[in-house]
This record gives C-alpha cells, structure tokens and sequence, in this order.
C-alpha cells in the first residue's frame, strides 16, 4: 500500500496538552483535505478515542475509497465511573470518562479494532499498527502481530505494522514478522538519527515502508527559534544548544529550522510518508508550505562538517534533497 508523503496525526483532534472545539477539529480535517491530503492516522489513545470520533466525523463527507485511514491497538478503552471535574492524566483535555488498559491479545486486538470502526464510523481501516508495545514485547509477539497478520490474510485490513516513539524494538518486530510499515517517532530528526542504527536500513532491505512522525521532537524543532520541549519533557540545556546551532546554520542557507526538520526523513529512500499534527486548519497549511520548501543540499552538508548531523544520513548523498 502506498502512502501519501504527507498524511495528518491526529492526536491534536484528541486534545493533546489543550483542548480544541469540535468544529475546529472539523475545519482542520477539511482543510487538510483541501490541501490535498488523503492519509489520516489517528489512535483509541488520542483523547480516549474522542480523536477517533472526530476524524470520522469529518471524513464521513468524503468518499471512503478516495483516502487512507490507520489506527492502532494495544489500549482497550474501558468505561470509567469519573469523579466530577476528573480529567485523563495521559496529556489530553478530556474527561476521565475511560480508562486505557493494555492487551496485546488477540481478543484485545480484535475488541480494539471493533470498537475503532464505530468511533470512526467506517466499516474498515486501510492500516492498523501495534501500538506502544514497550513493556509489552512477549505479549505483542504471541498475540497482536499474529492477530494482525490473520486479519490481513483475511482482507479485513490491508496493511499492518507498528507505532513506536524508539528504533531497535520495532527493527526486532521487523526481523520476526512481515510487516507492511512501521510508523517511527522521533528518532529520525534533527536531533536524533538513532534509527540509523539499525531500523531504517533494515526495512529497506525488507521492502518494509517507514512513516516518520515526531518530527519535530515535540516542539523544539518546531519554531525558528528552538522551543524548550524535547519529547514530552523539557529539553536539556546541551540539546538545547545543539538546536539553536542547527538553527544558525540554517538560517545561513535562508531555510527555518521547522522547515530542515520536516524535510530531514524524507530524504531516506526507507521512508514513504511523514505525518503531522494540527490543532487547527492553519497550522495545517503552514506544515503543508514547510513541506513544500526547497532545502539546499549544502545545508546537509554543512550540518554533517559542523559534528550536527551523522555522516551516514541519506541526504548527504549526492543529490540532496529528493
């Protein structure tokens, strides 16, 4: 299955860190169609499946066979008798009205799933990824990634992988399993080209398709000027620093650091697509123009002489930018 190279996150529909409107989570699908993006990926995890509710909704205007739609598994959403005024603890802005529970069987992928398609008001996903198996490796081998490759031969879904904010487990799920993607946070940016290692070579071997998310290493890529925010959790001074002299190096080529962050993965021949959040229809067409920009080879090349960027990263090879 072939991925757009731009598709929308949609853990921002969900209310990560501030809550949204539900007409502006609205307008934000729409625009994101209106800019000519058809891959959508949302999570049961993304506002306690309100992400999933609004995705749906807006995409119910469109035709089903004109985008492609990706979920995940791994958190069984269940009822919660919340106090009054509770509110999830898991970085959302929504009421504690669920509880997320763990299971990597193949019972909790198919209840999942199920409940997915309702909150999404489709009768199926095109994608579904084994979500945040962490602290969960054995269960996910002996049950969610046998359970999805059942349900691909079957043709309930037509392409499975996983979703993981690190490299070397999802390179280990790569190696045991024929995977179709594998949708990787934050560890081929700016900052931290970790799947170098190991993962992206080895799904180019494998012919398995990368989507890179957490481009921006949870803000500090985000601005021209580096934002404080590293992965959730306030950035270390010594990252910190780093950012702010990629960011003048950046600014000698005439290009902005969010720009140099988002091209930055697609320029591995591994990786298909990128996918982005907005919290509201401009922040789309900004990170669609970022997407758009022209980067200067040399800039690649100057980040590499400057000890910023491993030699090893595809862009320094001839030709630059795809």
């Amino acid at each position: 299955m072939d991925l757009p190279p731009l598709g929308l996150g949609g853990a921002q529909l969900g209310n990560l860190y501030h809550a949204i409107s539900a007409e502006t989570a609205e307008a934000t699908v729409r625009r994101a169609w209106d800019e000519g993006i058809r891959y959508f990926d949302t999570a049961p995890h993304y506002g306690l499946g309100l992400s999933e509710r609004r995705l749906g909704a807006a995409l119910s205007a469109y035709p089903r066979d004109e985008y492609l739609l990706s979920t995940k598994v791994g958190r069984v959403l269940r009822p919660h008798a919340a106090e009054p005024g509770e509110r999830d603890d898991q970085g959302f802005d929504v009421p504690a009205t669920y509880r997320r529970h763990w299971d990597f069987s193949r019972s909790g992928v198919v209840r999942s799933l199920e409940d997915s398609l309702v909150r999404l008001g489709v009768d199926h996903v095109d994608l579904v990824y084994v979500h945040d198996p962490d602290d969960h490796f054995t269960e996910a081998v002996s049950g969610a990634f046998p359970a999805l490759l059942e349900l691909r031969a079957q043709g309930v879904v037509r392409a499975i992988g996983v979703g993981m904010n690190q490299a070397p487990m999802p390179a280990e799920f790569v190696r045991r399993f024929d995977l179709d993607h594998v949708l990787m946070a934050g560890r081929y940016t700016l900052l931290d080209q970790s799947a170098l290692d190991e993962l992206l070579p080895l799904c180019l071997e494998r012919g398995v398709g990368v989507v890179a998310g957490g481009v921006f290493n949870g803000g500090i890529l985000a601005t021209a000027e580096p934002g404080g925010m590293y992965d959730y959790a306030a950035a270390p001074a010594g990252l910190l620093r780093k950012a702010q002299r990629i960011a003048e190096i950046c600014a000698w080529h005439g290009v902005q650091l969010p720009d140099a962050a988002l091209a930055l993965p697609g320029t591995h021949p591994a990786v298909h697509s990128v996918v982005l959040g907005a919290h509201d229809a401009g922040q789309v067409s900004v990170n669609v123009a970022r997407a758009a920009a022209e980067i200067p080879a040399g800039l690649w090349h100057d980040l590499v002489d400057a000890g910023l960027l491993r030699a090893e990263a595809a862009v320094v090879s001839p030709g630059g930018t795809p």
